[in-house]
């Protein structure tokens, strides 16, 4: 693929955002009739409209107007244990709907889906830089975003983090262990400034990682391909290593390219 050719595909893929946003920011999951919004897509597209100012698919005060407009939704959204919801905790749910930006199809509070859009806040938060009332109350917003969410809460007594919460049943039986997209949700919460996780939860959660060697490539295993790309989208992990990764020998970017050679095999 050239660079033309990757820079009409950058530019079509993120026609989605343009096409498909409400007003307030909300993506939905798919094109389907009836999709409700994803958090996850409301994430991407919030770390995308930086490229796009970039690459000129928009111009700098169209994106900061819709990213302003997506994080004052998130501000103004309820947050509270009642079952129809935004979010809790400062964590919202996984499917929103479109309409109403409350809960939808009786999702989960999803603590990963959740730090895609705090990572998503925090990157337009450090892009959008300039000394404009707009550009001043994005970054305010983000920061107020990111300090809202509980992550002491999310370990519901444990010390990795929790998959998620309904208010119906309470915090879900899975946490995230094992290699996996969890990498920026664990940055994120060791990094909070008002309810962050002690380093023992990253070093637990790092315990569980597996090491192999495949196709003649070493590497921290995990399965799908995404994994190994997502939390890439908001960190630059070429020369980072934790412990773990100390005694591997390589970093995370390393690991990522490893597993990219894998999944070609």
């Amino acid at each position: 693929m050239n660079d033309d050719e990757l820079h009409a595909l950058q530019r079509d893929t993120f026609g989605y955002f343009l096409e498909k946003s409400t007003p307030e920011g909300l993506v939905p999951d798919s094109t389907r009739e009836g999709s409700p919004a994803s958090i996850a897509a409301i994430g991407f597209a919030l770390s995308a409209y930086p490229v796009a100012v970039e690459r000129s698919f928009l111009c700098r005060a169209e994106a900061a107007r819709r990213v302003l407009a997506t994080l004052r939704f998130f501000r103004d959204s309820p947050q509270g244990r009642e079952p129809d919801a935004t979010g809790y905790r400062g964590f919202y749910y996984h499917f929103l709907d479109l309409a109403t930006g409350r809960r939808a199809w009786r999702s989960e509070l999803s603590t990963i889906d959740s730090a895609y859009v705090l990572a998503g806040a925090l990157t337009a938060g450090r892009y959008f830089d300039r000394d404009t009332a707009e550009e001043r109350e994005l970054r305010e917003l983000a920061e107020e975003l990111y300090r809202r969410a509980d992550w002491g809460w999310a370990q519901n007594g444990g010390l990795t983090v929790g998959h998620g919460w309904k208010p119906e049943t309470g915090f879900l039986p899975y946490r995230w262990e094992g290699y996996s997209e969890a990498l920026i949700l664990y940055v994120l919460g060791l990094g909070s400034p008002t309810h962050g996780i002690a380093p023992e939860s990253y070093e637990a959660w790092a315990s569980t990682y597996r090491w192999k060697k495949l196709y003649g490539h070493e590497f921290v295993y995990a399965g799908p391909l995404f994994i190994h790309q997502l939390s890439h989208i908001w960190i630059d992990f070429r020369g980072i290593k934790d412990e773990y990764m100390r005694a591997t020998g390589i970093d995370y970017f390393e690991n990522s390219r490893r597993a990219t050679y894998v999944q070609q095999q």
